[in-house]
């Protein structure tokens, strides 16, 4: 058993914080294993909770469509995941107890997979990972590095449908993280 299978196995059975009690599933997570570019969500939705897969409800179809158009997909070279991988009730942001309980295991997981790019998808996950004063509707589609990886912010799937006029931005964001794959790891798109 590998290390990534190991730590898949122990995140399905956590306990760490009170969202186990409510959970239908995990969302651990796919994608390939050594993708060198990871998309992190803030957490599970309905959808996800009852699939136990990360972005496959209303918002995980928009961002498959926005990854298509620059040749990326969760089947061949992207990892997505979220910060925290049980669902929040009524979907609500998670809290501070929440998060910081499933860092260690994100901060296992992107060790694991070891991605170049990690792109922040909304403005949860941008402000715990990146910027606590993370700005997404001005400083989406910006490449930061940090901890020695570039890391970008863009809007969340869920908030382009409830404001389709930001649509444009996200695609350009992704235009953009297109271009950055293609100067730092091009052996994506082989």
């Amino acid at each position: 058993m590998t290390a990534f299978d190991t730590l898949k196995n122990q995140l399905l059975n956590c306990r760490r914080c009170g969202l186990c009690e409510i959970r239908t599933h995990t969302v651990f997570g796919e994608g390939p294993p050594d993708a060198r570019v990871m998309l992190i969500g803030e957490a599970p939705g309905a959808t996800e909770d009852e699939l136990g897969r990360p972005f496959v409800g209303r918002s995980g179809k928009l961002l498959d469509l926005l990854l298509s158009t620059v040749d990326l997909s969760r089947e061949r070279n992207v990892f997505i995941a979220n910060m925290v991988k049980c669902r929040p009730p009524q979907n609500r942001d998670p809290s501070a107890e929440e998060m910081a309980q499933c860092m260690e295991l994100l901060e296992q997981q992107i060790a694991l997979i070891n991605p170049a790019i990690i792109v922040c998808v909304g403005r949860v996950a941008a402000q715990a990972l990146m910027f606590a004063d993370f700005k997404v509707t001005q400083q989406h589609g910006q490449f930061f590095e940090l901890q020695g990886r570039l890391m970008m912010g863009t809007f969340h799937p869920a908030a382009l449908l409830r404001n389709p006029r930001q649509k444009p931005d996200a695609f350009g964001d992704f235009l953009r993280l297109r271009s950055k794959i293609r100067q730092v790891c091009p052996e994506v798109y082989n």
